[in-house]
C-alpha cells in the first residue's frame, strides 16, 4: 500500500505528524454525538414514547426511516467513493455533507409534541442528518490510509472509534445534567431545572439534542480542516468527479471478479451491518417500550454502554494490530449475537424465555430483568466498536492498491445497499406481530448470518 506521496522502493513514505492524526481522529468525536443522542439514547426513545401513538408504531416508523436513509446512502456511496479517488480534495465533500448533518439535526427541534406534522418533521430531519453523516464519514475514511503505515492503521482506527465514543459520552452527560428533565419532577439528573429555560412539559430537553449535535459537529470538525492534510490540487470538478466516479465504479465492480477475498468480505459486511444498523436504531427504543424507561434511565444506560465502548475500542485496536482485524471481528460478532439472544429472551418480568424474576421496583434498574438488560447492553457496547473499527482496517488490507477511496465507496455500498433491509424487516416484523421482540429476532438473524459469511473471507493478510 502506498503512502501519502509517491515513493520508490528505497524511500520511506513521509507520513504526516501527530497533529494531522489528531485532526482526523476528532472527526469521530464530532460526529458521534448525533448517533448517541439522536439515533439511540435520547431522541429516538422520545419519538417512540411521546410522538408516536404506540411504542410498536414508533419502532416501526423509526426503522422505516432508517431504511430510507440507508437506501439513499447505498445509491450514492460507490460513486462518491470513486469520486474521492478522482484526484480532488476530500475536505470540501466533508464540509458539504456536514451541512446536511447540521440542517437535519436542527430540524429535530421543531418536532413539538402535539404539533400536527411533528412525526414527519422528526423523521425527515433524522433522514437528512443520517445521510449527511454517512457520506461525510465515507470521505473521512478515505483519508485514513495516508495518515499512518499499514501496521499502525488498526491502532489509528480503534483510537478514532474510542475518541468518538468519548465524545458521545460527554455530550450525553451534558444532556442529562443540564438539558433533559424528568417531566414529572422537572429536574435533570443533576437535580436542577434545565438550563436555557427549557420546558420539560414540551420535552424541549429531548428535542434540544438535535441543535446540540449540530453545534458539536460544527465546532469539533474544525481540527480536521485545519490540521489534517488533504489531497493537493483542484481536482476535476464536481461534474467531472461524479462522471469519473460512475466510470470507476463500473470498473472496480468488474474487477471484483479477481478480488475473491474482498468480494466475500463486502458480502459479509453487507449482512452483519444490516444487523448492526437495526441494533443501534432499536436498542434504546426497545428499552423504552418494554421497561418504560424515560430519558434519564436511558441516559444512564447509554453512559454505561459508551464507557464499555471506549474500553472495547481501545482494546480492539490493540488486538487488531496483534491478532488481525478479522479475528477481532469474529469475536465481536459472536459476542453481539449472544447479547441479542439474551435481549430476545428478556421481558419486563422474565429472563431466558420464561424464568420469572422480580419486577421493577421503581428505583433505577431496580428489576432483575432490567439489570440483565443493562449487562447485555454492556456486552454490546464492548463488542460493537471493535467490530466496526476492525472492519475498516481489514478493508484497507484488502483494497486494490490506488483504489482505497473506491473500495471505501464499495465498503459503504455493502454496508448500506441492504442496510435498509435490517431496520425495515425489523420494523415489518414488529408491525406484523405487534411485538418489539420480533424486531430483535430479525437483528439476531442478520448478525449470525454475517458471522458465518465472515469465516469465508480467509485469514488476515496485507497487500
Amino acid at each position: 500500500m502506498k503512502g501519502p506521496a509517491a515513493t520508490s522502493g528505497l524511500t520511506p513514505p513521509a507520513w504526516p505528524g501527530r497533529p494531522a492524526r489528531i485532526g482526523w481522529i476528532l472527526f469521530d468525536w464530532a460526529t458521534q454525538p448525533f448517533f448517541t443522542l439522536v439515533t439511540t439514547f435520547v431522541f429516538a426513545p422520545f419519538f417512540v414514547s411521546v410522538l408516536a401513538p404506540t411504542p410498536a408504531d414508533g419502532q416501526a416508523w423509526w426503522g422505516y426511516a432508517t431504511g430510507v436513509a440507508g437506501l439513499m446512502v447505498a445509491i450514492g456511496a460507490p460513486v462518491l467513493g470513486a469520486a474521492a479517488d478522482a484526484g480532488g480534495p476530500r475536505k470540501p465533500w466533508i464540509g458539504a455533507f456536514g451541512l446536511l448533518i447540521v440542517g437535519g439535526s436542527c430540524l429535530l427541534w421543531f418536532a413539538v409534541p402535539g404539533l400536527q406534522g411533528a412525526v414527519a418533521i422528526a423523521l425527515v430531519g433524522y433522514v437528512i442528518a443520517t445521510v449527511g453523516a454517512e457520506f461525510a464519514t465515507l470521505f473521512s475514511n478515505a483519508m485514513m490510509p495516508a495518515l499512518a503505515p499499514p501496521e499502525r492503521l488498526g491502532r489509528l482506527s480503534g483510537t478514532g472509534w474510542a475518541v468518538g465514543y468519548a465524545g458521545g459520552l460527554v455530550a450525553l452527560a451534558i444532556t442529562l445534567a443540564l438539558l433533559a428533565a424528568d417531566p414529572g419532577s422537572g429536574r435533570t439528573l443533576a437535580g436542577i431545572a434545565p438550563v436555557l429555560g427549557l420546558d420539560p412539559a414540551l420535552r424541549e430537553g429531548d428535542r434540544a439534542v438535535g441543535p446540540l449535535s449540530a453545534l458539536w459537529f460544527a465546532v469539533f470538525v474544525l481540527p480536521l480542516f485545519l490540521l489534517t492534510p488533504d489531497v493537493q490540487g483542484r481536482g476535476p470538478g464536481l461534474g467531472a468527479s461524479i462522471r469519473a466516479g460512475f466510470a470507476a465504479t463500473r470498473g472496480i465492480v468488474a474487477s471484483l471478479r479477481g478480488e475473491r477475498r474482498l468480494t466475500r468480505f463486502l458480502i459479509a459486511n453487507m449482512v452483519f451491518t444490516d444487523g448492526l444498523v437495526a441494533l443501534f436504531a432499536l436498542g434504546g427504543i426497545y428499552a423504552a417500550g418494554v421497561f418504560g424507561w424515560g430519558t434519564l434511565q436511558l441516559g444512564v444506560f447509554g453512559i454505561l454502554i459508551i464507557v464499555a465502548g471506549v474500553a472495547g475500542a481501545f482494546v480492539g485496536g490493540w488486538l487488531d494490530d496483534r491478532i488481525g482485524p478479522r479475528r477481532v471481528m469474529l469475536a465481536g460478532l459472536g459476542l453481539l449475537a449472544a447479547a441479542c439472544f439474551g435481549v430476545l429472551s428478556t421481558s419486563r418480568s422474565h429472563v431466558l424465555f420464561g424464568l420469572a424474576v422480580a419486577p421493577p421496583d421503581g428505583s433505577l434498574f431496580g428489576g432483575t430483568a432490567e439489570r440483565v438488560y443493562v449487562g447485555l447492553g454492556l456486552v454490546i457496547g464492548l463488542a460493537s466498536g471493535p467490530v466496526q473499527a476492525a472492519a475498516r482496517t481489514l478493508l484497507t488490507r484488502l483494497a486494490p492498491p490506488g483504489n482505497v477511496g473506491q473500495a471505501f465507496g464499495l465498503f459503504a455500498l455493502s454496508g448500506k445497499v441492504t442496510a435498509f433491509l435490517g431496520p425495515s424487516v425489523a420494523a415489518l416484523a414488529t408491525d406484523l406481530f405487534d411485538s418489539q421482540r420480533a424486531g430483535v429476532a430479525v437483528v439476531l438473524a442478520f448478525l449470525l448470518a454475517g458471522l458465518v459469511l465472515l469465516f469465508r473471507v480467509g485469514p488476515d493478510a496485507s497487500r
